[in-house]
């Protein structure tokens, strides 16, 4: 179900704690209802002179995203009087910080569905894009500039965000300007099928970042990571970021799964409610102190739990949706491959029991020391029992095997395993993506940044 404003559910006074828990339990779905959404970054350069494109100005991003509003029927979304976003079919387009560019894809039940979606935007973007000028990067990280000369969007969010993790950590403005991923979003059947999948995606994070890492490259050198954008993220905000710890603790998923993750949400610092269109800045006063005693005369709703919950950015979260987080930006045939991997492991229950078994020993200390090493030394790194190349392997033929139990075949008889073939390509190979960049930015003299811009480029 989307969530807005209007609901009236989201307007109800929050006056009692079953009401958090209650909000995680109405996403619950039976098997025929779960869906798979896909939310894709990426980085916009102008193609002549690769500087990041601002907001404003005849070839700015507003201009992009009024050319879509007016050509092509998209419905605006405005902060502040900003255009900032757009929305269609159930889909929509939004601004990150720095102006990467999002498709929060549509909730589908196949991944044919979803790439068909994915390529259809690529192909809208393309061409509104080539008539200002502007080409879209596939990539993790902006290779070219640092953070003083990325663009800064005109969201009310965003300048809180800004005051509170610039005074606060040392990589968030990073992490908000300078970084793009790919995640996917998933449905749950109950609190321990939630349970059980929050944990395999926590456990199994680190293997993704290391099989998408592409952030190799940073102020047009070599970055000295596969993924940098993992190793920022590590330095941005540790209330609200990481792997979880409490769901690595025995007896996890065992009951009240929901009441754990509240728990923690409560204490994470909040940046901002909303009030008539108005962001309004709680100067990280916890959730846990809002409930009880409110702020400066504004009471708690279910809104503003709602929108707590997408202010935290662990590996993998919890709303009505389980979203995986963690995979950098990627090269097209890469992204339709990540909703894949997921989607084969946690919607099959053959998959999701083997691969819930073959974790079940790893520690929280033990995962988060991988997901540190991932970030320097990709598929190099070593798991906690076994190389992570060899892991790679045995996860991605479980993830296959799953989606071709699943079935769901497109008009050439194809199952949604077709999706996987370029993992399988880069475990073959035994790098990352981010290898790829290092060899384009290997090239010589000049030609080098054309080089990368061609081989990312969507």
């Amino acid at each position: 179900m989307t969530l807005t404003r209007e609901d009236p559910e989201l307007a109800a006074p929050l006056r009692e704690h079953a009401q958090l828990i209650d909000f995680f339990r109405a996403g619950e779905k039976p098997r025929e209802r779960w869906r798979v959404g896909t939310e894709h970054e990426k980085l916009g350069l102008y193609s002549e002179s690769l500087q990041p494109v601002p907001y404003g100005g005849d070839r700015g991003i507003r201009a992009l995203l009024e050319i879509l509003e007016r050509e092509h029927g998209f419905a605006p979304l405005r902060d502040g009087g900003n255009l900032v976003g757009l929305e269609r079919d159930g889909a929509s387009i939004t601004l990150e910080p720095g102006g990467q560019l999002e498709l929060s894809g549509a909730p589908l039940q196949t991944l044919h569905e979803t790439c068909r979606e994915f390529n259809e935007h690529l192909a809208l973007l393309k061409h509104v894009s080539q008539r200002l000028g502007i080409v879209w990067l596939g990539v993790g990280l902006h290779p070219f500039v640092g953070i003083d000369e990325a663009p800064r969007m005109p969201r009310g969010r965003y300048t809180i965000m800004r005051d509170y993790l610039g005074a606060r950590d040392e990589l968030g403005l990073h992490m908000m300007h300078m970084t793009a991923g790919v995640q996917a979003n998933f449905d749950f059947s109950s609190e321990a099928d939630m349970a059980r999948k929050l944990r395999v995606a926590l456990a199994l994070g680190p293997l993704s970042t290391a099989l998408w890492a592409n952030s190799s490259v940073a102020l047009g050198e070599p970055s000295g990571f596969e993924s940098r954008r993992a190793h920022i993220w590590r330095y941005t905000d540790p209330d609200r970021c990481g792997l979880l710890p409490f769901a690595f603790d025995d007896g996890w998923g065992e009951g009240e799964a929901y009441e754990r993750y509240a728990q923690w949400a409560l204490d994470v610092p909040m940046f901002f409610i909303v009030r008539d269109g108005e962001h309004l800045p709680l100067g990280g006063l916890s959730f846990r102190s809002y409930m009880r005693d409110g702020f400066e005369g504004h009471a708690p709703t279910v809104a503003d739990w709602n929108l707590h919950l997408t202010t935290l950015f662990p590996e993998a979260r919890i709303k009505r949706i389980l979203e995986v987080r963690g995979a950098d930006a990627v090269p097209p045939g890469l992204v339709c491959a990540l909703p894949a991997f997921w989607k084969g492991l946690l919607y099959d229950e053959a998959a999701l029991s083997a691969a819930e078994q073959r974790v079940a020993a790893w520690s929280h200390a033990e995962v988060d020391a991988l997901h540190r090493e991932v970030a320097r030394a990709g598929l190099k790194a070593q798991a906690p029992d076994v190389p992570l190349l060899a892991l790679a392997r045995e996860i991605t033929d479980l993830s296959a095997a799953g989606l071709r139990r699943i079935g769901a075949r497109n008009s050439r008889g194809e199952d949604e395993s077709l999706f996987l073939d370029p993992v399988f390509e880069i475990i073959e190979r035994g790098t990352s993506p981010a290898r790829d960049l290092l060899e384009r930015w290997d090239g010589t003299g000049s030609r080098r940044a054309e080089m990368l811009v061609e081989h990312s480029r969507y």
